[in-house]
């Protein structure tokens, strides 16, 4: 099977960026400020997302699944798999925060609900917290849209990285204590070259609103789009889990 139209989409501090081709063309990039706007703007592309997609309604050790399968294939870059917590707990507090007390009272109001819904109780992590607005925004239209999970695929980078690299992780951080690692982002531009990637392409600026690890990231997700479209992509777990609605629950790479 050809792939057609692929994208390969991060979150982002404006949205969502997307590096993106139709089939035959080369990529190019763009920052999206909501979800639903990429997908008017990519109608037919199959999209691998960096971001969780099937929340469980309890949260187990290690998280819903996916999580402590891929960890053990990426050595010290393994923490950067984090465990998402119930859907409830998602769904705890979705106000527009307007203060930094706000937002950390919601953190708080978050973390109290993954903890009633964990085993063993856990809390939210910081980190995890930020994301889960674009978690629940992908997960309202899958919920409404059922045919999007048909061309819908939750990926992670380093697990992309590692299967793009025939199953060896990065050596590298692609951050060190919050500020990106220039070896670690040539490590991972050296690997999507060999994967047909220009590097005139990966050296340009981001988009105003993403950051340069955002870029490189959606840009090894169009990868693992090409390959899930293609057939070669294979999720964990395998067959994937699905949620209380249907949606699946695994990582593809």
């Amino acid at each position: 099977m050809t792939p057609g139209a692929l994208a390969g989409v991060d979150g982002c501090k404006a949205g969502w960026i997307a590096v993106h081709r139709e089939q035959g063309a080369s990529p190019s990039v763009a920052v999206f400020p909501t979800f639903q706007l990429l997908l008017d703007a990519l109608p037919d592309a199959t999209i691998a997302v960096d971001m969780p997609i099937g929340l469980p309604d309890f949260s187990s050790r290690g998280g819903r699944g996916p999580e402590a399968l891929v960890r053990p294939l990426l050595g010290a870059r393994q923490s950067s798999v984090f465990a998402i917590p119930s859907r409830a707990a998602l769904y705890a507090d979705t106000a527009d925060f307007t203060t930094v007390e706000a937002w950390y009272a919601a953190h708080r109001r978050a973390s109290e609900v993954a903890m009633a819904t964990s085993d063993p109780p856990r809390g939210v992590s910081i980190q995890a917290f930020g994301i889960f607005a674009k978690i629940r925004e992908i997960d309202a239209l899958l919920i409404a849209w059922p045919d999007l999970r048909s061309r819908i695929f939750e990926s992670h980078p380093e697990v992309a990285f590692c299967r793009l690299n025939g199953g060896a992780a990065m050596m590298l951080p692609k951050k060190i204590k919050g500020a990106v690692n220039p070896a670690g982002m040539e490590e991972r531009k050296a690997l999507l070259c060999r994967h047909g990637y220009e590097k005139s392409f990966l050296d340009q600026a981001p988009p105003r609103g993403a950051a340069s690890d955002d870029f490189l990231d959606a840009a090894a997700m169009m990868l693992i789009a090409g390959r899930i479209a293609g057939g070669e992509a294979r999720p964990s777990p395998d067959p994937p889990l699905t949620d209380r609605f249907g949606i699946p629950v695994a990582i593809w790479a």
